[in-house]
């Protein structure tokens, strides 16, 4: 398949090492091993960090024609804190060069020759004014192209207004389990579901068979709504609930010893759309993309080292 991926390319400072990353940037790369044609769009500022990037980028794979280099910007760096279960926490540094991409009406004739298939955005770079009037200009010049949504909030880089839009222009939708809440009061599914309210709030209480019930009912209440084909809710190691094409399921999660989960969900998502795409029955599609995540998150770093045949060997 032929994907867009237009988002942050930023450093995750873990620890005092720094790793390349950003959602969409990590995305495009799990995207690319797992066989796609992938077309990422950003921009990085003319400093060491920005010319370290591009070239982590070539080397793993993916084409820099279209990250813009911006002088008068830094490229984006995010502080992270893992918690005792190596979950992440993230300090955004803003503004940065990742917020003012760009393309030429060359670029653009070449993106759309042939049409892609999928066009894969976020929350943090649509905030910039000029990212989100750049993949609104992409969605309208190819209506055809599938969109994915990934919600992946951060603090004080969203707005209800915002993401009700994203979801709105979105033909699949993924979040984690942590967003659920937040994202149902911002698109105001609380006040309309007083049923899945109360399920969630019992759920809290620790009964897990109740977790499940609200997070399928939110999947399915959300893709209805919004007329999606497929929602995804993660849930680290449990694995998954999804809705997709009118069937829900819960797909179990690998345990396995995690390194750090920077990245986890952005493999989770390429793989996701893999079995989208390929049209594998959505237990197959989940199964894949808990395997994937689990193994991303198993090694250090947003974008380890990796195969399809290691995942695939996951018990």
């Amino acid at each position: 398949m032929k994907i867009l991926s237009i988002g942050e390319i930023l450093w995750d400072v873990i620890q005092g090492s720094e790793y390349l990353g950003g959602a969409p940037f990590n995305f495009a790369a799990h995207a690319r091993r797992l066989g796609h044609d992938v077309r990422f769009i950003s921009a990085v500022g003319a400093d060491t960090r920005g010319r370290l990037a591009l070239a982590r980028a070539g080397e793993l794979g993916l084409s820099t024609r279209l990250v813009r280099v911006v002088p008068d910007q830094p490229t984006g760096i995010v502080t992270v804190a893992l918690d005792a279960g190596g979950q992440p926490r993230f300090t955004i540094h803003r503004p940065a060069a990742y917020d003012f991409p760009h393309l030429s009406e060359e670029d653009l004739r070449e993106l759309l020759d042939p049409p892609p298939d999928w066009i894969y955005f976020g929350t943090l770079q649509q905030t910039s004014a000029a990212a989100r009037a750049l993949t609104a200009r992409l969605m309208e010049a190819a209506p055809a192209a599938k969109r994915f949504y990934d919600v992946n909030l951060r603090a004080g880089c969203y707005t209800a207004s915002l993401v009700s839009e994203l979801i709105g222009r979105a033909t699949v939708v993924k979040l984690n389990e942590e967003e659920v809440g937040e994202v149902e009061h911002m698109i105001g599914m609380q006040q309309s579901c007083p049923a899945m309210r109360d399920e969630r709030a019992v759920a809290e209480s620790g009964d897990r068979s109740l977790t499940v019930a609200a997070l399928m009912r939110f999947c399915e209440r959300g893709a209805e709504r919004f007329g999606l084909e497929a929602a995804c809710v993660t849930r680290a190691a449990a694995g998954c609930v999804a809705w997709v094409g009118g069937q829900l399921i819960e797909a179990p999660g690998y345990r396995v010893q995690v390194a750090d989960a920077v990245g986890a969900g952005d493999a989770f998502a390429a793989a996701f759309l893999h079995g989208l795409g390929a049209g594998w029955p959505p237990h197959r599609i989940a199964d894949l993309a808990n395997r994937v995540g689990a193994l991303v998150a198993s090694r250090a770093g947003a974008i380890p080292e990796w195969t399809l045949e290691e995942a695939q060997a996951l018990a």
